[in-house]
């Protein structure tokens, strides 16, 4: 049975596969390379800010592929077949678990899916910032930046000889060591294990506790869950101790930090720059003053968004999808 056929309205089995609504909209040529991982399952496409048609596919979807709008208590009450959320990625900060837990609703995710592009993107963030890649692209293609301003160097970094302290240690912060280090960089960690060795870490990165790795870094880079007990990591106090001049990079959540004090240090020069890929409130207001400040480089939560990436992805959650089916347990279940 191909990946877009119709299905009963019993539960799945070996004649009627499980119906999958997946919460994204790829253009033809993906899909394509998508369907290659879909073989025997009936999987509904909707876009994510396409309400209505989610609206219609809820009622009779059973396994729902979920990226990043989130979902509600209100989207679970519409969906009595529901049997299982798979993130396409990590973060489940997104769902209702407790609203899921009530309704026996099996949530899973897939760590470490999104991690070579995450990485990649969190390093083009830096070196966007230190480069100020954003104002010079906008001087140079405006006629302006010649003859050359040699007080430029001043706002001009190189990551070599620099030190960038890592919050969170889980794989993208492990894939991301290594390349700071062949860049020159002296690199240090902040985790939960508390100094000791951390199974995948190449190179033994030192630990620091939170403050310390805070006042010795020129580049913070964040690679934490939100939770109950990361939300604010960052406030007005920590900010306060970094190093003057220094960098912010935040690839995981906007919640991890107060914005109102980011933005404060970055527009009195307390701070150099930021490169964010995510924000508190999401999609971020037009009017959130972080987006008028020069010396940001934003993006609308896409450090993990690449072909191969998604790719990855719909094979695991296709994956998962037949093992629901078959009765077997579901890979990285997290409720």
């Amino acid at each position: 049975m191909s990946a877009t056929s119709a299905t009963s309205a019993t539960e799945g089995t070996a004649d009627t596969p499980l119906r999958i609504l997946a919460h994204l909209d790829p253009p033809p040529a993906l899909r394509a390379r998508l369907d290659r991982h879909l073989d025997g399952l009936d999987v509904r496409w909707c876009a994510e800010d396409d309400e209505a048609r989610l609206a219609a596919l809820l009622p009779d979807t059973e396994v729902l592929w979920h990226v990043l709008r989130p979902v509600t208590a209100a989207d679970l009450e519409r969906a009595p077949r529901l049997r299982l959320i798979q993130k396409l990625g990590s973060g489940v900060n997104t769902i209702d678990l407790d609203q899921a837990r009530k309704r026996s609703v099996a949530v899973a995710n897939m760590p470490g899916a999104n991690a070579q592009a995450v990485t990649e993107a969190t390093l083009a963030l830096m070196l966007a910032a230190m480069r100020r890649v954003i104002p010079l692209d906008a001087d140079t293609r405006a006629g302006r930046g010649w003859p050359l301003e040699t007080a430029q160097a001043e706002h001009l970094g190189e990551l070599g000889g620099r030190t960038v302290g890592l919050i969170g240690f889980g794989q993208v912060a492990r894939r991301l060591a290594p390349v700071l280090t062949a860049l020159g960089a002296r690199v240090l960690r902040h985790d939960r294990s508390g100094g000791a060795a951390v199974e995948g870490d190449p190179g033994d990165t030192p630990w620091r506790p939170l403050e310390t790795l805070l006042a010795e870094s020129d580049v913070v880079s964040l690679h934490l869950p939100l939770t109950e007990h990361t939300e604010g990591l960052l406030d007005a106090r920590r900010i306060g101790l970094m190093k003057p001049g220094a960098l912010l990079v935040n690839t995981a959540r906007g919640g991890l930090v107060d914005e109102s004090a980011l933005t404060a240090a970055l527009r009195d020069g307390r701070l150099g720059a930021a490169g964010l890929d995510v924000f508190a409130q999401e999609p971020v207001a037009p009017d959130n003053p972080l987006l008028a400040l020069p010396n940001v480089v934003v993006a609308p939560h896409l450090a993990w968004l690449t072909a191969e990436t998604l790719e990855r992805c719909v094979a695991i959650a296709a994956d998962n999808a037949r093992r629901l089916a078959s009765g077997a347990e579901v890979a990285h279940r997290v409720e």
